[in-house]
């Protein structure tokens, strides 16, 4: 069987109302969009990524890590542009059988996360792939109960049904079903088969603004400062050992 072409989308679009520029903030030194770029390469399941923007300052980030740039048309930059639209532009330049929307603003993506939401999407023979995370709270919709009820015991909340709220980190189509559906109806989001990718907690935070960001920003410094501490109590403990032998 001829094996199935995978690409990885990156999209970044330069302009953004609620963190200007928020592809480009820096991280531990490293532009944002960095983070999925490495996780892409560190899933080693696609054939190719590339970056997909309107601005060439992209193309510059694409060359530094070694990937590739694609410039989309300009009025496919806007805040009012639909994801089909960029979707379907890309597979016109880039056909491929499946394509991967890589977030560039999940800088807590993993390229194991990505591996292993890639290998679902093929298990189950999907068209569609959306990831999701799992919310135990209770939640109203328009002030009324969406799983719970108020003629009941209060539930604690781990005996509550999950809410899934869509996290976006990834997105994954079968080309061929995407474009046939986004011909006939002018949208493919939700196109063919579709299934869900439940993701954890940490993986599922994306940056849309400045809070965002600090708290990602306080995420690196605490694994750094844990990743040293580990590092300190392995060499005092060897220190330790050696001085009794």
């Amino acid at each position: 069987m001829k094996k199935q072409t995978l690409y990885a989308m990156i999209p970044a679009r330069i302009g953004s109302t609620r963190l200007k520029m928020k592809n480009l903030a820096l991280l531990k030194g490293n532009p944002l969009i960095y983070y999925a770029i490495n996780a892409a390469r560190e899933s080693g399941v696609f054939d190719r990524i590339i970056i997909n923007s309107d601005s060439d300052i992209f193309n510059q980030i694409a060359e530094r890590y070694d990937i590739e740039f694609y410039r989309r048309p300009k009025e496919l930059g806007s805040s009012e542009t639909k994801s089909d639209q960029v979707v379907a532009d890309f597979l016109e330049k880039f056909p491929c059988d499946l394509i991967a929307w890589v977030n560039p603003i999940a800088p807590l993506q993993t390229g194991s996360d990505i591996k292993s939401i890639v290998e679902y999407f093929l298990d189950q023979n999907l068209d569609t792939l959306h990831t999701v995370k799992n919310e135990q709270v209770h939640c109203n919709f328009k002030n009324s109960p969406v799983n719970y009820t108020l003629n009941e015991i209060f539930s604690k909340t781990q005996d509550l049904e999950p809410l899934q709220p869509f996290v976006y980190t990834v997105m994954m189509w079968r080309s061929e079903a995407f474009m046939e559906s986004y011909l006939k109806n002018g949208q493919a989001i939700f196109c063919g088969k579709v299934g869900y990718f439940t993701v954890d907690k940490i993986s599922s935070i994306v940056i849309k603004d400045e809070k965002d960001l600090f708290l990602v920003r306080n995420i690196f410094q605490t694994r750094d400062r844990n990743q040293k501490e580990e590092v300190k109590v392995l060499y005092d403990t060897l220190a330790e050992e050696i001085s009794h032998v």
